[in-house]
């Protein structure tokens, strides 16, 4: 086997990791934290492409992890391939892990909302598919009862021209995505799709929450 050969081989395996028009790249290293605060709490939401909310959110004071993944639908240990045929009721989510001493959950909320279009139904942007739905899925009646709050308040601002259509549900189980998911915008933001549709998400977090823009 010569090394012409070989190369070639390896740069076929390597291109099954880009596929459902997302350039990915394998992650070099484990990029969460091994522990946590007991003191911390977590909040899932989804708006879109994860590698979106991941960004916004990673960029929140007070927000200690951020783990793309699908929750919300029927299949057992979805795969990636799995949900983007849009037929395994997940949606593309993050689980963020806070400290509430630093940020509260509303306002995590306000973040979310106001960093998607949360009136499109099963879509964001050219993303379209009940994997892209906007989804709050809460842990405890505390969390459903801010969710509902915070969404007809923001609905009654008639900030869209449209209705708000997020769905909040109770979260059953969260299944952490590949990991070259994880981190998305940090290792791959000079890619087309980051500069295009999550560059501009950043961006507009920082300009309507500049107080809460993580130093």
């Amino acid at each position: 086997m010569n090394a012409t050969w070989i190369i070639a081989a390896f740069i076929a395996v390597a291109g099954l990791f880009a596929f459902a028009n997302k350039s990915v790249k394998p992650s070099q290293a484990e990029t969460k934290p091994t522990t946590m605060s007991e003191e911390y709490k977590k909040a899932t939401f989804g708006g879109g492409c994860f590698w979106c909310t991941e960004a916004v959110f990673q960029r929140v004071q007070g927000v200690k992890q951020v783990v793309s993944g699908y929750a919300g639908g029927h299949v057992e240990n979805p795969t990636y391939r799995q949900v983007t045929t849009g037929t395994t009721g997940h949606a593309e989510v993050i689980q963020v892990t806070y400290d509430p001493s630093e940020v509260a959950y509303e306002k995590l909320l306000e973040i979310f909302f106001r960093t998607h279009n949360p009136t499109t139904l099963n879509r964001q942007g050219n993303d379209i598919g009940p994997q892209y739905r906007s989804i709050i899925l809460y842990e405890d009646s505390e969390q459903k009862d801010l969710a509902g709050s915070v969404k007809k308040e923001l609905d009654s601002a008639e900030i869209w021209d449209d209705p708000i259509v997020t769905e909040i549900k109770p979260l059953d189980i969260f299944y952490e995505a590949e990991d070259y998911h994880q981190d998305y915008f940090n290792r791959n933001s000079d890619q087309a799709y980051c500069q295009v549709m999550i560059v501009p998400k950043i961006e507009k977090f920082k300009k309507l929450f500049e107080d809460r823009v993580a130093q």
